[in-house]
């Protein structure tokens, strides 16, 4: 392939990744999901992941059918990487996509409970020790000898088991080696510190070519001394080069020239001579020692090797095991067959990671084994309060649907989840326009006309147009989703006008209580199964009489709940003040 066939490269982005890497390094960057790599060659993060998504998990990326399905896939990838140990693992799990297929699935999934249960066995120090291990990792910037170095500390650590097992059957001996052979050798030269030998010869070069830019201070310093003629001068300048630089007074002689028109020329030459025979000497040896280097980094590549995908691979599972744990995701279980999504005990983790209070919940559609409702019903109609987390229940649907797809465990109890082709979720969007309109349907009825298995997850389509014409296309959309065996809950308060409905679709219905007695409504968010919810404005009117400060607008507020019914918010009000009594 060429950079131009890759989603998301455009003419200006293929001239940056060729101008900084080359078209090759820049291929390999991408098909290995690089985000590193693109990054430092001047790809903003957020751009570098898109094109990976697609260059990684195209096929799966399409599972994403809708803005909004796609603004809930950003916001699981986001929230998980918070959890990452090192920064090269949030990068892979920014570029994590939904999965094509079910072995796929179950791979990733199998993976990440074997990381979780390793991470949750391990007790309160080894989990420090791991952290500190991927910490000095990250600070290095990844590399072999980081890499080297922390599965080194790992092992120290005693975590050989469950997702560290890869680091079980390293040799230990021969990655010590290998990291000091490594961090000897950098790019491609021999750093100082690797041997002492070579040392000595730079020290020595670097101290007589300071001398040779400062050849009038030495012929001072030396008849400084005493030296009066050409021999004690001779004699005196070679003592003053030994002590000054650490060399031979062999090698001194052996620079002096045979030739030298004065005292000038004759320092100067007999320095610039030592500074190139310690060159040579110091560029003999560097090769010698680089030569014994590379064989004991050859020796050991195999354990390199291995080490380097251990701590990545490992860094990627135990970055989604810590965002497991963190939310007590569970494996979820895929169901073949027919069409189905089923949870108990679901949590929204968008509310559990403010943390707010939740209360779990359980529902499904299409065939499950979990129980309430009874398995059968594709299509239902969410009917209820206002603020009674109608929304809300069909963005925890949608998470644990994409979290299930993209291989990762999911926010309940249990879950039962079929493949889809197509996840339609569909926000609740206040603009009262034909654009809207337009737009909306374009989005959301597509997928529903296509061979592939489609969910549907609709918020208040009646926003965007007028009641008379919402319920009939609402309508429209429920009986398109039965004939087409797709699996669908719509939110509305416009479920009277809709009967009558399929066969296979139910209402489901969330009920407010009241008020508590610091006046917050109070809602049950477990749906009732076949019953029509109520939208109860009367809490709502109830808190605002129970609210309002100023005379006017009490006055206003209580027209509004003769309007609601005034028994109906008394009662409302005498509640709240019995539960506060």
């Amino acid at each position: 392939m060429r950079l131009d066939d890759y989603w998301g490269v455009g003419p200006k982005t293929r001239a940056l990744l060729a101008d900084e890497l080359g078209e090759e390094r820049a291929i390999r960057a991408i098909e290995s999901a690089d985000v590193r790599t693109l990054t430092q060659a001047g790809l903003s993060r957020g751009r570098a992941t898109r094109i990976l998504r697609r260059a990684t998990g195209g096929a799966g990326m399409d599972v994403l059918a809708t803005s909004d399905a796609r603004s809930v896939y950003k916001d699981l990838i986001d929230l998980a990487s918070k959890h990452a140990v090192t920064e090269g693992a949030a990068d892979s799990i920014r570029v994590l996509t939904p999965l094509a297929t079910k072995e796929a699935m179950e791979d990733r999934l199998d993976d990440v409970t074997t990381a979780q249960a390793s991470w949750e066995r391990i007790d309160e120090g080894d989990r420090e020790a791991v952290l500190a291990a991927f910490e000095r990792y990250d600070e290095a910037g990844g590399g072999e000898k980081p890499a080297v170095e922390a599965a080194m500390a790992l092992l120290d650590a005693g975590v050989t088991d469950g997702v560290f097992e890869p680091l079980a059957a390293l040799d230990r001996e021969a990655l010590d080696e290998a990291a000091e052979a490594l961090g000897a050798l950098e790019d491609g030269r021999v750093a100082a510190g690797a041997d002492d030998r070579l040392d000595r010869l730079r020290d020595a070069q670097a101290a007589v070519d300071t001398m040779e830019a400062n050849a009038e201070s030495v012929i001072e310093r030396v008849r400084d001394g005493g030296a009066r003629t050409t021999d004690e001068f001779s004699e005196a300048f070679v003592e003053h080069v030994r002590s000054e630089a650490q060399v031979d007074p062999g090698r001194v002689r052996d620079a002096v020239p045979e030739d030298a028109r004065d005292v000038t020329d004759f320092v100067s030459s007999t320095l610039r001579n030592l500074s190139s025979s310690l060159r040579e000497a110091a560029d003999e040896r560097e090769r010698e020692v680089r030569v014994d280097l590379q064989h004991a980094i050859s020796d050991a590549r195999e354990d390199v090797d291995r080490a380097v995908a251990a701590v990545d691979d490992i860094a990627l599972d135990l970055s989604l095991a810590r965002f497991a744990t963190e939310f007590d995701l569970v494996e979820p279980t895929f169901v073949d067959g027919e069409a189905a999504v089923a949870v108990a005990g679901a949590r929204n983790l968008d509310l559990v990671a403010r943390g707010e209070s939740v209360q779990p919940i359980r529902y499904a559609l299409g065939p499950h084994s979990l129980g309430d409702p009874p398995a059968g019903e594709r299509v239902a109609v969410v009917t209820g309060a206002n603020s009674g987390g109608k929304t809300t229940l069909l963005e925890t649907v949608c998470q644990v649907v994409l979290l299930a797809h993209m291989g990762l465990p999911v926010p309940a109890e249990r879950a039962e989840v079929a493949l889809f082709d197509d996840v339609v979720f569909h926000r609740r969007h206040a603009s009262f326009n034909a654009g809207v309109l337009e737009s909306t349907l374009k989005s959301v009825v597509p997928p529903l006309t296509g061979d592939g298995r489609t969910l549907m997850l609709v918020d208040e389509f009646e926003a965007i147009t007028e009641p008379g014409s919402a319920a009939d296309l609402l309508h429209g959309l429920v009986t398109l989703t039965v004939d087409r065996d797709a699996l669908g809950a719509f939110v509305t308060h416009l479920a009277d006008d809709l009967e009558p409905l399929p066969p296979a679709a139910r209402v489901d219905g969330i009920f407010a209580e009241g008020l508590t007695a610091d006046l917050e409504l109070e809602v049950d968010y477990q749906p009732r199964f076949g019953e029509l919810g109520k939208s109860t404005p009367e809490f709502i009117v109830s808190r605002l009489v129970a609210n309002a400060s100023d005379r006017v607008e009490r006055t206003g507020f209580e027209t509004l709940a003769a309007a609601v019914g005034d028994e109906l918010v008394q009662k409302t009000l005498a509640d709240a003040e019995w539960a506060q009594d």
